[in-house]
């Protein structure tokens, strides 16, 4: 297990902790492109945990979550919105998936949403505003011996982070990070529309700098390239160490190594409508359509 999920899961547990004391009946709604350790954090406590499944795009279905609430109605509810998932990058709606509880007759008194950032928590700082300010007041406490305010969940932290995080953060600035971000969503969009070109099928959502493609039959170039794939499908995340330069070599790699992965000696674009959707699969039935 990486340090992340270790972190992720100790602070699930203690999430789960604090809403167990007052809602031991409590059910976990994750969409089922959640990270991994949400459902073993779940597993962990043994606490009752229940898929909702997703749109094409990786977010949250908020009609399937709709019925999954409906027949749930008399439990209290805990839901997981992924800020970024871990394969398409995707970004749940948050304000949607409110209204859903509020409209299937959940109090705000019974319900709570962890918000899970993972790959984008910082990105989306600079793009769209997230965290509402009355809810990072609801975790603060003063806390007499440290004469401040503390908003963590846990109550402590790696005492490393924050000292790197200051120095970045003084010696880039507000605008630095901004342009740091807009420069990865620039690059995102632009590695999309040369794999377009080439006929090859691209998916880039909404607020995410990650590009989804077919898996290239070719383990060797994964490994190369260092992709990350589930299924069908492989994944680009284009941050601010990625430059057009080095897209453009992947490009032309990719361009050049495609024929040779199929039989015929032909540039074959395999259909992956079923993860990515039908407008942004390249196949030959989908592309004609």
């Amino acid at each position: 297990m990486n340090i992340g999920a270790t972190l992720q899961i100790a602070v699930l547990k203690a999430i789960f902790m604090e809403y167990w004391s007052v809602f031991p009946d409590g059910i976990l709604y994750a969409s089922r492109e959640s990270h991994y350790s949400v459902f073993k954090a779940a597993r962990m406590y043994k606490m009752e945990c229940i898929k909702v499944n997703t749109l094409v795009s990786g977010e949250i279905n908020c009609e399937d979550f709709r019925t999954k609430l409906v027949l749930n109605k008399d439990k209290p509810a805990i839901l997981n919105v992924n800020i970024g998932t871990m394969v398409k990058g995707a970004v749940g709606d948050l304000d949607l998936v409110i209204k859903t509880l509020e409209e299937t007759g959940f109090a705000h008194d019974l319900f709570y949403i962890q918000c899970d950032g993972a790959l984008f928590r910082l990105m989306m700082s600079f793009v769209k505003r997230i965290t509402r300010l009355e809810h990072i007041n609801a975790l603060s406490r003063n806390v007499e011996y440290l004469a401040s305010r503390d908003a963590t969940i846990m109550g402590s932290r790696n005492g490393h982070a924050p000292i790197f995080f200051w120095y970045t953060l003084n010696r880039k600035g507000y605008r630095g990070f901004q342009k740091e971000v807009q420069k990865c969503l620039r690059n995102a969009h632009y590695l999309k529309d040369r794999l377009k070109a080439e006929g090859i099928g691209a998916m880039l959502i909404e607020l995410s700098s990650t590009v989804v493609f077919g898996h290239p039959q070719d383990e060797e170039f994964v490994r190369r390239w260092q992709l990350a794939c589930q299924g069908n499908i492989a994944h680009v995340v284009v941050m601010p160490n990625i430059t057009i330069e080095k897209l453009d070599d992947f490009m032309d790699e990719l361009i050049e190594k495609r024929p040779t992965w199929f039989k015929d000696g032909k540039s074959q674009c395999p259909c992956i409508a079923a993860d990515v959707g039908k407008e942004s699969c390249a196949c030959s039935l989908h592309k004609q359509g």
